[in-house]
């Protein structure tokens, strides 16, 4: 069963949002994948984000670009942590409109947002979410994290050389 909802607003968000499944398949966490939108399919949008905890979801992560209403529109339904990745779209204004979307949510409706185009770390700190209430992924994080010194360790030393 899915513990992570990976959504984002159009197809065109994909390639982006891949890094976030990459990751997670690392971690053997298992993900659903959609595109939801806010503008297009505020339906669609309005059922996932109230009947996801409902299907044993535990954290969702929302990209979107332009205005990206998307991840705060999930958060103000969902009794999940929302994490955002704002995406730099075609009409975007150098990714500062999504940003700015996403990261200035009003009290109440917290979205944990990660930098433009930032999936992978949207990946990593889901894991880390799911982490703090099972061992066996914060295992993988832990390791993950000590493969990440590892190569800055072994770049140093070879920059040495």
């Amino acid at each position: 069963m899915a513990q992570v909802g990976i959504i984002m607003g159009s197809q065109s968000d994909l390639p982006i949002m891949e890094e976030a499944i990459a990751v997670l398949k690392e971690f053997n966490i298992e993900t659903e994948v959609d595109i939801v939108s806010a503008h297009r399919t505020p339906e669609k949008m309005m059922s996932y984000g109230s009947e996801a905890h409902k299907r044993g979801l535990k954290v969702i992560i929302a990209g979107a670009g332009g205005a990206a209403h998307l991840p705060g529109m999930i958060a103000s339904l969902s009794p999940l942590p929302v994490i955002g990745v704002p995406i730099k779209s075609s009409n975007s204004i150098d990714g500062w409109d999504s940003i700015l979307s996403i990261l200035q949510m009003p009290g109440g409706v917290p979205v944990a947002t990660v930098a433009l185009n930032g999936a992978k770390n949207a990946g990593i700190l889901a894991a880390q979410i799911l982490g703090s209430q099972n061992s066996k992924v914060q295992e993988q994080v832990i390791s993950f994290k000590e493969n990440l010194k590892e190569k800055v360790i072994q770049s140093s030393q070879n920059i040495k050389k």
